[in-house]
């Protein structure tokens, strides 16, 4: 079973409607290790040895946040800044992160459709997020498209949160019996246009 790492960056949690519940939830899997790191580093002050033991301990690494003015929260770039260092992610004998698995789950305030080239964002979610796929190529990481919720500010009201957490079920399921077809992968804007195909490779993994 692939051992999964998430590392979890809310800044307001109290108000965190999608994020915090998808992050409770994924506490409960076997093999799956998650972290909050707002809680673990309050003063921002990254514990580089630790947090590296802990990406070479596991075979997946899911970046779990809200997008924020087209990015991550300040404490995840921080913690990129300082963890995916020279020696250690790339350059001379940095390979530590070779083969492994990169992911982000991830919600947006805006709608599926202003995330499209003739929305109001003007790109889509998959291009703004171009950063984290390069770091993760760049890292020698396989990358795979963006788990996301569009218009998180309507999911209660509209009961589409339960529906976005049993899909990430399947989706850890999944990440952890290597279902995914990266060559498929690497055409799709978001792993949920793939969730047919998830579906169906798990139904098979249980046979």
């Amino acid at each position: 079973m692939q051992k999964v790492l998430i590392l979890f960056a809310h800044p307001s949690q109290g108000r965190s409607e999608v994020n915090y519940p998808l992050f409770e939830a994924s506490r409960h899997f076997e093999g799956v290790t998650v972290v909050d790191l707002y809680a673990e580093y309050p003063n921002f002050r990254i514990d580089i040895d630790k947090e590296q033991a802990r990406l070479i301990e596991h075979d997946i690494i899911v970046f779990m946040f809200p997008l924020y003015w087209y990015s991550t929260p300040s404490i995840l770039k921080e913690w990129q800044d300082l963890v995916f260092e020279h020696g250690f992610a790339y350059g001379k004998d940095g390979d530590q992160l070779k083969g492994k698995t990169f992911l982000a789950a991830v919600s947006t305030g805006g709608s599926e459709d202003a995330y499209q080239t003739d929305g109001y964002n003007h790109f889509t979610l998959r291009e703004l997020l171009h950063p984290l796929e390069q770091t993760a190529v760049f890292t020698g990481m396989k990358y795979l498209p963006p788990f996301a919720l569009f218009s998180a500010r309507t999911a209660v009201e509209e009961d589409r949160v339960q529906c976005h957490i049993r899909d990430w079920h399947l989706v850890i399921q999944a990440l952890q019996a290597s279902c995914f077809d990266h060559t498929i992968c690497d055409q799709t804007e978001t792993i949920n246009c793939v969730m047919p195909k998830i579906k169906s490779c798990l139904e098979g993994v249980c046979k």
